[in-house]
């Protein structure tokens, strides 16, 4: 048995957690058990304005990784080097980079005498300094001097290999639509509410139609409920006043006052789930870009009657967006100015674009919603064409296996 190794990924938010570790330990793994030593894989998590909190639970549910550390003790790491436990660290290794500050990367494995290796989904930098990248598009490899492209493979985007995990069995000959609100409470605040309402009027419409919420490993049934509590929940009444109940039955449900049930799936991932959905009603995030991946038809909504509730951009707006006190005021006016521009938000649409699946922003109505859900139902054809552009912009799957390849060769272990 050759010396063992150690593989430390650094990393930050729930999107990454869900959508680029996963895939990637998982391939290590397989990539690894074939090798004749002996691997360690640990996670370090790094600040994220975008964190709830459950990072660290999610990633200790992953039986790949052998230990993980959260955020809140990340800069005693990066700046004096110790770990919360003390961790020990075998003597080669090799730090990977899948979300935070590709910085850190640079440090953390001079620090440790590792070798390191970045993934790179828009932008590559440090190269004078990283050993390897696997970035996502080969138009990043423009931007790099010439004597340093060698050190970049394009191996697509690390979201593409959720289609992967999905089957294509179909669980039910319903109508099935998927309601994806949001995980945190400036998301869910307004998503609860304009998610009852649309569905209150799609049901007397269409009756026996499905709604499913795939509710997010960071959320628990009982918080997620409270935001269908007017007591708890004032923005209800913006949206009609639709609010509902919490069951826990197999599987628990949301039922509104007026019997409308809205069936809740805490397995993680949803990926089966969701490729059986006509169509997804979601908020902005990583979620878009699962659902892309999954070439799920979606409508991707921003509701703006509470302006100030969404605070969860990058960098210094979402700094200044989450300040106590003045955070309130700096979120209406970053929002203000990011409406204004029209930028778009799904990330199918960043990856072609354009606008391929509809983007909702405003002061949105339910009822309007609502009969757009139906025409595309009423002209499935709408539907299959909006699957084929989703499967265009994604890209092949695979990256996860091409990016453990890159790390077992840097390591000096092929």
């Amino acid at each position: 048995m050759e010396n063992p190794i150690d593989i430390l990924i650094l990393s930050n938010g729930p999107g990454e957690i869900t959508t680029w570790v996963r895939p990637v330990v998982q391939a290590l793994r397989e990539q690894l058990q074939h090798q004749p030593f002996q691997a360690r894989i640990s996670l370090i998590l790094s600040p994220c304005p975008n964190a709830t909190g459950k990072e660290v639970n999610i990633a200790r549910s992953y039986p790949e990784i052998d230990r993980v550390q959260g955020a809140e003790y990340f800069w005693q790491f990066l700046l004096l080097g110790k770990t919360a436990g003390n961790w020990d660290w075998y003597q080669k290794g090799v730090v990977l980079f899948l979300g935070g500050d590709q910085f850190f990367t640079v440090v953390i494995s001079k620090r440790l005498g590792y070798r390191s290796v970045i993934y790179a989904e828009w932008e590559a930098r440090w190269w004078r300094y990283i050993n390897r990248f696997g970035v996502m598009k080969s138009e990043i490899l423009e931007t790099i001097p010439q004597p340093y492209k060698g050190k970049l493979e394009v191996i697509g985007d690390l979201m593409a290999d959720v289609a992967l995990s999905a089957s294509s069995s179909p669980i039910s000959s319903d109508i099935m639509i998927g309601l994806l609100p949001g995980s945190k409470a400036a998301k869910l605040t307004q998503g609860i509410p304009l998610t009852l309402a649309i569905v209150e009027y799609l049901h007397q419409k269409r009756p026996k139609t499905r709604f499913i919420i795939p509710v997010a490993p960071t959320l628990d049934l009982q918080t997620l409920a409270r935001f269908a509590d007017p007591q708890y929940n004032p923005i209800i009444a913006k949206f009609g006043g639709i609010s509902a109940q919490l069951h826990l039955e197999d599987p628990a449900y949301l039922e509104t006052q007026n019997g409308v049930k809205i069936e809740l799936y805490t397995s993680f991932p949803a990926y089966n789930l969701l490729s059986n959905c006509q169509i997804c009603l979601t908020t902005v995030g990583a979620n878009t870009a699962e659902l892309g991946a999954l070439a799920v038809p979606m409508i991707v909504l921003l509701p703006t009657q509470q302006l100030d509730a969404m605070r969860s951009w990058d960098g210094i707006p979402g700094i200044l967006a989450n300040l106590p006190g003045l955070g309130s005021i700096f979120a209406k006016i970053i929002n203000r100015l990011v409406l204004k521009k029209g930028k778009l938000f799904a990330w199918p649409n960043i990856w072609a674009k354009q606008e391929i699946v509809p983007e909702l922003v405003g002061e949105l109505k339910p009822e309007d919603i609502a009969n757009l859900v139906l025409n595309y139902l009423d002209h499935p054809e709408q539907l299959e064409a909006m699957r084929q552009r989703l499967r265009q912009v994604r890209g092949e799957p695979g990256a996860a296996k091409k990016l453990a390849n890159i790390i077992v060769k840097c390591c000096g272990l092929e």
